[in-house]
């Protein structure tokens, strides 16, 4: 039995969700962000139980398959931006949407852009930004490495969206001595 669960976003995640399900008898064969395999089928009481502690955690059981997609969709934009390594972002969006998801790009944008109120294109940019926030509040790399990372075709197309997202250049941002990051289930 597959479970599908909402804000599931990071290493952390799982591991709460992994000792949810440890704390509930529940025995697993994969977790993973976003999804846990059960050995067994849980009770109802397991069940209502895990649903409860989980939404006391900032996390939501997902019930229907669409909301179930949308939220494979985020996962996968979420761990191709933030956990994918220093390499630039690969193939188009829609391309590696339709192959890690086995259905049509129109139907997972028309799906994601009324479920969610956004289209995945620009949820993608909310996410690359939030990555560019992370990575200048680092401080490691400069805006070209970045721009580079995160798949931008240049600095100045980098600093253009960042501005017009967060209202304020990449180097204005760097200056700001408090945080202005969002948590990634709040993007």
């Amino acid at each position: 039995m597959h479970l599908y669960i909402k804000n599931m976003v990071c290493d952390r995640c799982v591991l709460v969700v992994q000792q949810q399900l440890d704390k509930l008898g529940l025995t697993y064969n994969n977790i993973q962000r976003g999804e846990v395999e059960l050995t067994h089928t849980p009770t109802t009481l397991q069940l209502q139980t895990l649903r409860t502690d989980l939404h006391a955690l900032g996390f939501e059981l997902l019930d229907n398959k669409k909301s179930t997609t949308v939220e494979k969709i985020k996962n996968t934009i979420i761990q191709l931006i933030h956990h994918a390594g220093n390499n630039a972002m690969p193939l188009k969006l829609s391309v590696l949407l339709e192959e890690k998801l086995q259905l049509d790009y129109h139907y997972l944008t028309t799906l994601f852009s009324s479920v969610e109120g956004v289209t995945i294109e620009k949820y993608a940019i909310l996410q690359r930004i939030e990555k560019a926030k992370e990575l200048l509040m680092y401080d490691e790399l400069s805006l070209g490495q970045i721009a580079g990372q995160l798949g931008y075709s240049s600095v100045q197309h980098l600093s253009q969206q960042f501005k017009k997202i967060t209202g304020l250049t990449p180097s204005h941002f760097k200056q700001l001595k408090e945080n202005k990051r969002t948590p990634l289930d709040k993007v």
